[in-house]
């Protein structure tokens, strides 16, 4: 964990991590998070929000990201059109049989090419093959895979990678509510960020008790503010 500095801030660092924490939480504007925090009588403006968010959200998810722990071997791939200025990109993104955010990247075509570049950055970030992957029946999948030598069992068919396609709500829930991203930097930038949030407190309530839930809360938040 590397500790982050608040020095030079007006306001404590639990206010600071809190604004973050609600923007990057819940689907919210900075104008909403602005609206919360003055109900709790804090006189925050939203640019400032937007200011912290843009600061302090990639170090929060840097210590996020080094608490989660081996991803599972089963990897989803998938890629959705968002359109970025009036252009049409294509998000890729990868999740593992538990619904865990691998990586996402934005590209400006759907082939081998983006697909390759994908799986290169799966590969180096989390430093081992997967035994099966699952993807749509898009070819630049396999042909990527082909290129890379990877042994991994392909698995293709559009309800197979169901766990990849319900990752995206997520994603165009934001898209919606930020009335599109502005540019393929900032989008690849904070959808890294939201994934490395999402993994913490995607705690799958169904499967757990209520006891257990609000232990797992628990340590969202503290890894959170850690």
């Amino acid at each position: 964990m590397h500790p982050i500095s608040y020095s030079r801030h007006q306001f404590p660092p639990e206010i600071i991590w809190h604004a973050v924490w609600l923007y990057l939480r819940f689907t919210l504007s900075y104008r909403d998070v602005e609206d919360l925090l003055v109900e709790r009588g804090l006189d925050v403006s939203y640019e400032t929000v937007r200011r912290w968010v843009l600061k302090f959200g990639p170090a929060f998810a840097r210590n996020l990201r080094r608490l989660r722990s081996r991803t599972a071997g089963t990897w989803h791939l998938d890629e959705m059109v968002v359109s970025i200025q009036g252009r049409r990109m294509f998000l890729w993104r990868a999740v593992d049989s538990e619904g865990e955010v691998l990586d996402v990247l934005v590209q400006p075509r759907r082939d081998k090419a983006a697909a390759l570049k994908l799986m290169r950055k799966l590969l180096k970030k989390h430093g081992f093959a997967p035994s099966v992957l699952v993807t749509d029946k898009l070819p630049s999948y396999g042909a990527a895979r082909r290129e890379l030598g990877l042994a991994a069992h392909h698995e293709q068919g559009l309800r197979k990678n169901n766990r990849a396609e319900n990752s995206h709500q997520v994603v165009r829930r934001r898209e919606r509510k930020m009335q599109s991203f502005k540019s393929p930097g900032s989008a690849q930038r904070f959808l890294s960020i939201l994934s490395a949030v999402y993994n913490t407190f995607n705690l799958q309530r169904h499967l757990v008790s209520r006891r257990s839930l609000r232990l797992f809360r628990a340590a969202a938040a503290g890894a959170f503010t850690s």
